[in-house]
């Protein structure tokens, strides 16, 4: 059973940053390509940033420039660094394979303070 295991999360003031962790497992990490997410209150999910196996990343529009996204196919990781955060970047974050969803993992809470 694939399971993703997000961390890293945390408070942060304005212009802070923060790495994130998606650890998964059940499956061999390194053959998807993978994307972080975001959730904020009363809003839809949204994907923030992807990268594939060739190691190709896209970035939503929203955080091009601040975020960057990387894998570690040892160890089955893939992060999302994240700089220059504003409170808008408030949210619940997760990882899943945008090309073929599964169950999400309970995600890792980032709050940004102005």
């Amino acid at each position: 059973q694939v399971q993703f295991v997000e961390s890293g999360g945390g408070l942060v003031q304005a212009g802070g940053s923060l790495r994130l962790s998606c650890a998964v497992s059940g499956i061999t990490s390194s053959i998807y390509t993978i994307g972080w997410y975001r959730q904020a209150p009363g809003m839809q999910r949204e994907l923030v940033a992807r990268i594939t196996t060739g190691g190709n990343t896209y970035y939503d529009d929203s955080v091009k420039g601040r975020f960057t996204i990387s894998r570690d196919n040892a160890k089955n990781t893939v992060y999302l660094q994240m700089s220059s955060l504003n409170p808008e970047d408030t949210a619940v974050y997760y990882c899943n394979t945008p090309r073929n969803m599964r169950a999400w993992g309970q995600g890792t809470q980032v709050t940004v303070a102005s």
